[in-house]
Formats: C-alpha cells, sequence, structure tokens
C-alpha cells in the first residue's frame, strides 16, 4: 500500500511541476512578445533573456522531476 501511495505522490508531484513551468514559460513568452513590441530596437536582449529564464524553469523542472523518480522508485 505505502508503495502505491509513494508513486501516486510521485505523479502528483511531477504533475504540479510541469503544470508550474509550463504556464511560468508561457507568461515568460508573452512578456517577452510584449516588450518585443513596444521596443523593437531591445529583441536582442530580450530574447537572450527570455532563452536563460526559460533555461533555469526548465532546469528546476527537471530537479523537480528527479525527485519524484527517486520518491516513486524508493522501496
Amino acid at each position: 500500500m505505502t508503495g502505491s501511495l509513494s508513486v501516486l505522490a510521485a505523479a502528483i508531484g511531477a504533475g504540479i511541476a510541469v503544470l508550474g513551468a509550463s504556464l511560468g514559460i508561457g507568461k515568460l513568452a508573452a512578456s517577452a512578445m510584449e516588450a518585443t513590441a513596444r521596443q523593437p530596437s531591445a529583441e536582442g536582449g530580450i530574447r537572450t533573456s527570455m532563452m536563460l529564464a526559460a533555461a533555469f524553469i526548465e532546469g528546476a523542472v527537471m530537479f523537480a522531476l528527479v525527485i519524484c523518480i527517486i520518491i516513486a522508485v524508493k522501496p
């Protein structure tokens, strides 16, 4: 019974992590597009900042997914 609960907890945790990342990256992209529309000359800097922030978000999500996998596989 404990094993199935840990798998359920890991699945819920992974779902929350991915949902949060998708919302965060969506908001990030929307803000970058709005900033580019307001000041087209700053497109390069905005794109660089957006890619860097998206990489940090995805890195944090990968860390969360690894933790969820460890919880699910733990005996």
